[in-house]
């Protein structure tokens, strides 16, 4: 493990951290190689799906960094950013990884320092992590986590949080931080596994029952879920084994 370099993705905003990093190069101040910078306008604009697609491609970890709060550009991007990676690090999570692999942080343009001791701490962590593993399973868990990472509901969700605990809704009707929470970790976990099983499915047409033993879930849940993917058109019936139901995916994009 000694000889692990860790491949980082670093998402930039364009206006305080990619200037922060300038400054760092600038000064001549060191930081590890170890960083892949992608410039963006705005720390707000990097979607979950787009750090999942990265590690589910071989990188070992992913960084977000935008202005402080309150000093964003687009006036409140960076919390678009925060609520986003909270849903990053929930779906991280669900894959089996070590959702310290994905990292969000506000760095200035001022604060070249400040960048290249992040950076620094972030390459060691992973370093102390290792490797994300190569193995199908958990590329298949990452393709899924990406997946669910663009559905609706779950973009929703992010999009409708700070009205539904602050201000409620149209009902006027607040809820409690503890309570989005809830929904959101239901949320989560429903459209993480419905998505899983179109990947599987997409792989092998399989049985409710061999589903339910490769997902470790209980049978009448996966039947559930095998019925709301065949109301969207995602999956349908294949053929019958003796009174079994073979089902599978109709496309995958």
């Amino acid at each position: 493990m000694t000889d692990f370099e860790p491949k980082i993705i670093g998402f930039l905003c364009n206006w305080c951290s990619y200037a922060g990093a300038d400054l760092t190069g600038v000064s001549r101040i060191q930081y590890p190689t170890n960083l892949r910078v992608i410039r963006v306008m705005c720390s707000g604009r990097v979607d979950p799906a787009l750090p999942l697609g990265f590690l589910a491609e071989g990188a070992d970890g992913v960084m977000v960094t935008g202005c402080h709060v309150g000093d964003c550009h687009y006036i409140d991007g960076n919390l678009y950013a925060r609520r986003k990676f909270g849903l990053l690090k929930r779906l991280v999570e669900k894959t089996g990884l070590e959702p310290e692999r994905v990292m969000l942080e506000w760095v200035s343009a001022s604060e070249g320092q400040k960048f290249a001791d992040i950076v620094s701490e972030f390459t060691e962590k992973i370093r102390g992590l290792g490797p994300i593993p190569c193995d199908d399973e958990t590329r298949l868990n990452l393709l899924a986590a990406k997946a669910a990472s663009e559905e609706y509901r779950l973009r929703a969700l992010v999009g409708k949080e700070e009205k539904l605990v602050e201000k409620g809704n149209v009902y006027g009707e607040e809820m409690t931080q503890e309570e989005f929470d809830e929904v959101m970790s239901e949320a989560v976990e429903t459209e993480y596994t419905r998505n899983k099983i179109r990947l599987m499915l997409s792989k092998e047409p399989q049985s409710v029952k061999a589903l339910a033993e490769r997902l470790g879930e209980d049978p009448g849940r996966v039947l559930e879920h095998v019925v709301a993917l065949r109301r969207r058109g995602w999956i349908d019936l294949l053929e019958l084994e003796g009174n079994t139901p073979i089902y599978t995916t109709l496309e995958m994009a």
